[in-house]
């Protein structure tokens, strides 16, 4: 991968971890050379030993704490105690609570009683831990989230509750956080796709980012886009925070450029059956079930044949040339499947890993089904290293003022949304398939129509389009 040794410069902020998993966000944050990792406090014991391993090697400067067990039963102030902190001492508070009911990727359930989520028992730690900053990633469709969901045909009948309407779980988290009584908290809500910083991954994720000293943050804009895009770009962009400020648009990383040169032995597979290989072997790279014979499709996808969306992971064999689809949980899945590009075969735990960008030298503990929850749960890396020089430039803004809080107007809680969007590539086009990489086919990504907008949380936009 060329990465550059990491964690080797003295660390000046100190962070404490949530819901950890294999600790992505936090390896993203740490490549910044700004923070310095305390505790990690997560439930499942194969991810609590994937840190403890990693720790033993010494692939992670200092010696975390790992607090195992369920974090509805642990108490933030015996956290701090640990690590020999105060609350209020504490620099940034970071994690990813667990939501998969807010997810768009399956069927959205309802949270009745948001206040009883994990969501909550983070806002539990801010409340008691009252760090500067705080850093929590979660999936998109938390943004439109409703505390209770109403079927769709049911929404015309009457008219719907405060509580129905999307996006009345951010509303209700931001009013609590608003009511916490040790400190004051601005936050700002930040909607971005990893793909368009850098990784090789579509992959969509929400980022909170929080602090106690009214200051207003502003992630960077987007720095690569669809190489069928960049020769399109007009104007430069704002820098990117992360090495020299970039002067054009760069083409967004491939799957070839994350896995391109791995050589594996032995890799460590959860592969398909023979029956799904028999499929897959008839798919080309860049292609899916649309490769197949009409009689193969029918036959293979069953009643899924006759959705009208979502189908696209059906049968899937991804291509060398374009960035990853964002990693499941699961790979030889049917309807969701990344086979390799060349191999009849799902991808490698190593390859995984490759695409969220862990250091080669990391090890995953636990079942291999552990391990791939373990890589396709985790934040891109690449997103907490952006995230990461965001809070260390606040940081150090008010430790220059003395750590003064601001007191000039500024914009209340907001949603910024930074082209998060990746808009669908062509599979099927005039009745007729389209295969990436054909000379004669125009597959390509349709470029986004909407780079950035501002609302406030409370629905009222106080910006437009730009």
């Amino acid at each position: 991968m060329g990465h550059r040794p990491i964690y080797t410069a003295r660390m000046q902020y100190k962070t404490i971890s949530l819901f950890s998993g294999a600790i992505g966000l936090d390896i993203g944050l740490h490549r910044t050379d700004r923070f310095e990792l305390l505790a990690c406090v997560e439930k499942v014991p194969a991810f609590c030993e994937t840190i403890r391993r990693n720790v033993e090697m010494g692939r992670l400067d200092g010696r975390p704490l790992v607090f195992e067990g369920d974090i509805a039963n642990i108490d933030p102030l015996d956290v701090l105690r640990a690590v020999g902190l105060q609350p209020g001492e504490l620099d940034v508070l970071v994690g990813g609570p667990p939501c998969q009911s807010f997810s768009t990727a399956g069927r959205r359930g309802t949270t009745q009683d948001p206040r009883g989520t994990l969501l909550w028992q983070f806002l539990r730690f801010v409340d008691v831990m009252r760090p500067k900053f705080f850093v929590m990633e979660n999936v998109r469709g938390l943004i439109s989230a409703a505390v209770r969901h109403r079927p769709i045909d049911q929404r015309k009948v009457q008219s719907i509750d405060p509580e129905e309407s999307p996006g009345s779980v951010v509303r209700l988290f931001a009013r609590d956080l608003q009511a916490l009584s040790g400190a004051k908290y601005h936050m700002d809500v930040f909607e971005v796709n990893s793909v368009n910083y850098g990784a090789p991954q579509i992959r969509e994720r929400v980022l909170f980012i929080g602090n106690r000293y009214d200051a207003q943050v502003d992630f960077p804009l987007p720095t690569h886009r669809s190489p069928l895009e960049t020769q399109q770009a007009a104007s430069p962009i704002q820098a990117s925070l992360l090495d020299e400020p970039p002067t054009q648009f760069m083409p967004w990383r491939t799957l070839g450029d994350a896995i391109g040169g791995l050589q594996e032995d032995s890799p460590r597979v959860m592969d398909f059956s023979d029956r799904k290989k028999a499929y897959l072997a008839m798919v080309p790279p860049g292609s899916n079930w649309r490769s197949l014979p009409e009689q193969v499709q029918r036959e293979s996808m069953g009643k899924a044949w006759l959705a009208k969306g979502g189908r696209s992971g059906w049968w899937r064999r991804l291509t060398l040339e374009l960035p990853s689809p964002t990693l499941v949980t699961l790979p030889n899945h049917a309807s969701t499947s990344l086979c390799h590009p060349t191999q009849t075969r799902a991808l490698s735990i190593r390859k995984y890993a490759r695409i969220q960008e862990f250091p080669d030298e990391w090890e995953f503990r636990g079942t291999l089904s552990e391990q791939y929850t373990q890589v396709g749960n985790a934040v891109p890396t690449r997103l907490g290293l952006v995230a990461g020089n965001v809070v260390a430039a606040a940081l150090d803004k008010l430790k220059s003022r003395d750590w003064n809080p601001y007191e000039q107007l500024r914009e209340g809680y907001r949603i910024v949304y930074l082209q998060s969007h990746v808009r669908t590539r062509h599979w099927f086009k005039d009745g007729k398939t389209i295969v990436w990489g054909d000379d004669d086919d125009d597959p390509r990504y349709s470029a986004a129509k909407t780079q950035r907008t501002v609302r406030a949380i409370s629905d009222t936009v106080s910006s437009g389009a730009c």
